[in-house]
């Protein structure tokens, strides 16, 4: 028996039982666990990770469906893996023990952290790895605990590295990791680094939502943005800057509006003034997705009477029914005239002084698609 045990990797023994994991899940800190074991820690009263000694804020269990098949694919193999696996997970191991240790200082840390992102950088092919041994929720955690008032530069890094990271691991990882940001100090985390971040932390905080908000199992996360009406104005506010941050924060926009609820939360914060200020900027790229979201959100009442009263609104949504370069967004903004021309006169006459039947009519001699031919059409027998 003693024989066998030793043939068991380190990596595959519970760090509480010692035996080889059987159900292995993954707590907030990035420690795994199987589950049996963790569970009669947690009854006891215990409220912190076994092995870091840090509190968990979130005691949920993770799954880790990577390291269970890992352990499957070492039975298959009679126990034996080749020595190439070990030359490339001990490293990394190592660099996880440096990140949850509190004798690591902050620039031993930020160096592991470095080098991490290499490796996800250069070699994608450690990526799985990484997973495996617990790095996902690490980072999460690391990226969103306490954030440094002083938001200094080694710490701005710090957290740069981290997120840039979390989003290379996302695609191999479990998105359930990501529902420890429905903690409230977490949540906060997010906003506050969002507000005083960096350029490059809220791209990367704005392609986090956008994951977020795809899936089924961080759909509540979703909801709980939703309805955060201080990043709500801040994602809005950074459509309207002219720099690389607005398109992914138009991206993540889009992606919050496949709740229903967060569109009129959207409408709340001033959605559609920055829409309309995005979208006569031709210079912008994805003036079709913002078209998309603007009707998108013309379901709402509130969302109209906000299109029609800005000056440029009408304008700006005649501006896209036909393009020269692509008709890209053509039919989005041909529905949305539909949409506030149906039951206001003043919405009617600002179309009509924006030029939209010459621009109807160009669209009709366009190679754009049947169906939004035949909506124009109706849209010119409305004017």
């Amino acid at each position: 028996m003693r024989e066998v045990e030793m043939t068991v990797p380190h990596l595959f023994r519970c760090p509480i039982s010692l035996d080889l994991f059987t159900d292995p899940v993954t707590l907030c800190t990035g420690q795994t666990y199987d589950r049996s074991s963790i569970e009669k820690w947690l009854a006891a009263g215990n409220l912190t990770c076994p092995v870091t000694m840090q509190k968990l804020h979130d005691p949920s269990l993770v799954p880790n469906h990577n390291l269970r098949h890992l352990i499957q694919q070492w039975r298959q193999m009679d126990h034996r893996f080749g020595p190439d696996y070990f030359t490339a997970i001990d490293p990394l191991v190592s660099l996880k023990h440096c990140l949850q240790s509190p004798q690591s200082t902050f620039q031993e840390k930020l160096e592991a952290l470095q080098k991490i992102q290499l490796l996800t950088d250069q070699t994608p092919s450690t990526n799985p790895f990484l997973i495996q041994i617990g790095f996902l929720p690490l980072l999460l955690q690391l990226s969103f605990q306490m954030v440094d008032p002083e938001f200094s530069q080694d710490y701005m890094n710090f957290v740069e590295q981290g997120l840039t990271c979390v989003l290379k691991l996302l695609p191999y990882g479990e998105l359930e990791s990501l529902n420890m940001l429905k903690q409230d100090s977490k949540l906060e985390s997010l906003v506050v680094l969002f507000e005083y971040g960096s350029i490059m932390v809220k791209q990367s905080l704005c392609h986090l939502v956008g994951v977020i908000s795809s899936s089924s199992s961080t759909r509540e996360l979703c909801a709980m943005i939703g309805k955060h009406p201080r990043f709500l104005n801040l994602i809005v506010c950074i459509v309207n800057q002219n720099n690389e941050a607005s398109e992914t924060g138009i991206k993540a926009i889009s992606a919050l509006c496949c709740l229903e609820s967060n569109r009129g939360k959207l409408v709340q914060q001033g959605l559609i003034d920055a829409l309309v200020t995005y979208i006569l900027n031709s210079e912008r790229s994805l003036a079709a997705m913002a078209m998309a979201i603007l009707e998108q959100v013309l379901g709402i009442e509130r969302a109209k009477e906000a299109l029609i009263k800005n000056p440029n609104g009408v304008k700006a949504v005649v501006k896209m029914v036909f393009r020269v370069s692509d008709h890209e967004g053509s039919e989005s903004a041909v529905n949305s005239l539909m949409m506030v021309c149906r039951e206001s006169l003043e919405a009617r006459e600002k179309a009509i002084v924006a030029g939209v039947l010459t621009q109807l009519l160009l669209l009709l001699q366009s190679q754009c698609n049947g169906r939004t031919k035949t909506k124009a059409t109706t849209l010119l027998k409305l004017l």
